[in-house]
């Protein structure tokens, strides 16, 4: 062979194998493979190097996966063989199984919570493993199952709760915006359906995590529950160890916490002043302070280091307090609160 015809021949095979290869793309993007009977949300923005594919044959194809709002839910047609395979099919290796798993997990929880409460202690594992799976659809899909089981059995969640709440904390400062939101709904459903009076010790020791991500997190969780303790829930759980939890917040890192420091602070102001004046009324029939009920400002005196005493006042002092009162009532549940 002529030395002309193998340099022809040498440039001919890179450029078969890129068009091989550009075909093999072509082939993956345009033919998605769609998981369920009927999509509620899709995600949108798939990375480009399809990682989400699944073999057909000789061909590879996105697998499109559903994400199916709560209200969408449908009831199961086989309950029996659902709860049957269940753990088996959430511990699979096969993604597009595992989702389908996790969402038969939130219709067992919205149509069949009580089958499916025998079964919550070795699913709740399952669950934290799927949130912290690399793969965003079976991120996302955990979380949103995470919020229906909050919802379905609220305080029975409570002694299961620890593994969730770093995931919780960590996936809601994501940078992912569809994974962050699907966290933020989870922990919203968790402030709002658990009691503040069982969650928030379980809240407490993060609000000192070394992650200053899970710090922040944690404390918009916790300054949002504090006010459905109500009066009484909070002259219980401890007006000083409350107001020493904002102080040391208000010192944090990161903005977010600071900023939930600084509301707590208000809401405990509001609380404490309106208790005051409430405890001399009840003692002299009017709603007047009474000479010897203790000022907001001795209290915090009285409570904390003078450093950290005076960033409260100096933040209780120069807040405007309008809209903070609503929080002095225990909110009812259904009402989200936010995180």
């Amino acid at each position: 062979m002529s030395a002309s015809a193998l340099k022809d021949l040498n440039i001919s095979q890179p450029v078969d194998l890129e068009k091989g290869k550009d075909d093999s793309m072509k082939s993956c993007i345009s033919k998605p493979v769609l998981n369920g009977s009927k999509c509620a949300n899709k995600e949108e923005n798939a990375p480009s190097a399809c990682p989400d594919v699944v073999t057909n044959g000789n061909e590879a194809v996105i697998a499109d996966v559903e994400y199916i709002d709560s209200e969408n839910l449908v009831d199961l047609p086989d309950v029996d063989a659902t709860l049957s395979t269940l753990v088996k099919r959430l511990d699979s290796k096969d993604w597009i199984m595992t989702c389908e798993a996790l969402n038969n997990v939130r219709q067992l929880a919205k149509y069949h919570k009580e089958r499916l409460q025998e079964l919550l202690e070795p699913l709740v594992p399952l669950i934290v493993k799927s949130v912290k799976n690399p793969r965003s659809a079976v991120c996302k899909t955990a979380l949103m199952t995470c919020a229906d089981i909050f919802k379905a059995y609220g305080d029975l969640m409570v002694d299961s709760i620890d593994p969730l709440l770093v995931q919780l904390f960590l996936k809601a400062s994501q940078d992912k915006r569809f994974v962050c939101e699907a966290a933020e709904a989870a922990l919203i459903s968790m402030t709002n359906w658990i009691s503040p009076s069982l969650l928030l010790p379980r809240m407490q020791p993060y609000l000192k995590n070394r992650n200053p991500r899970i710090r922040a997190k944690a404390s918009v969780c916790f300054s949002k529950s504090v006010p459905r303790l109500g009066v009484e829930g909070i002259k219980e759980y401890g007006m000083d160890k409350l107001i020493q939890i904002a102080a040391t917040q208000l010192s944090d890192q990161l903005p977010e916490s600071r900023e939930a420091a600084r509301n707590l602070a208000l809401e405990l102001q509001v609380i404490y002043e309106k208790s005051q004046a409430s405890t001399s009324g009840e003692n002299e029939g009017e709603p007047s302070a009474s000479p010897d009920a203790e000022s907001w400002e001795a209290f915090c005196q009285s409570k904390l280091s003078a450093l950290s005493a005076q960033a409260i006042l100096r933040v209780t002092s120069t807040t405007p307090k309008d809209g903070v009162t609503a929080g002095v009532t225990s909110a009812p549940k259904g009402v989200a609160v936010g995180c």
